[in-house]
């Protein structure tokens, strides 16, 4: 009876164990800066609901607003406008974009960001262009194309790789 009872207790503080744990990480609103509270304002009649980790991921992204530039400052409100005009689905294939971008090996992911600012600092109308080009392409032609690609990459020498990369970082 005694190892039962023993048994019991024990599970009992095993299940509120987390709930400790998660209480001891939430951030309370009151510790927040008085300019983290007018950045994260929104969030303040909910505050308390919101999972730890999301308080402090809210916490970080205000202490980084305040060290914005006003330039930085008015792309985010940017961005969160073409966010806020997504459909549920469209955000869905960003964040899944996302995940699979962070799972790139570090290598793939710098060479994607140089090809993105290569892209960017195209001509307004040639990026166009090759936005509607890839647009019409079916995705079968798509893929072949990326397959193509891959396979090219494939069987080039370190010298030509090279060459290419010096070529698409102009």
């Amino acid at each position: 009876m005694k190892h039962t009872r023993f048994i019991a207790v024990c599970l009992l503080l095993a299940s509120a164990l987390p709930c400790v744990v998660m209480a001891q990480n939430a951030i309370p609103w009151e510790s927040l800066t008085a300019t983290e509270q007018k950045v994260l304002k929104p969030f303040a009649g909910r505050w308390d609901k919101l999972p730890p980790q999301r308080q402090e991921k809210l916490r970080k992204g205000a202490e980084r607003w305040q060290h914005m530039s006003p330039e930085q400052k008015a792309k985010v409100r940017e961005r969160f406008k073409r966010w806020q005009a997504m459909t549920p689905e469209q955000r869905q294939r960003l964040r899944e974009r996302h995940e699979r971008f962070k799972q790139l090996p570090p290598e793939q992911q710098e060479r994607l960001r140089k090809r993105r600012q290569w892209f960017k600092q195209l001509p307004p109308e040639r990026r166009e262009a090759l936005r509607r080009k890839w647009q019409s392409m079916p995705p079968e032609k798509r893929k072949a194309f990326h397959q193509k690609q891959r396979d090219r990459w494939q069987h080039m020498t370190p010298a030509q790789k090279q060459k290419l990369r010096n070529r698409l970082q102009r």
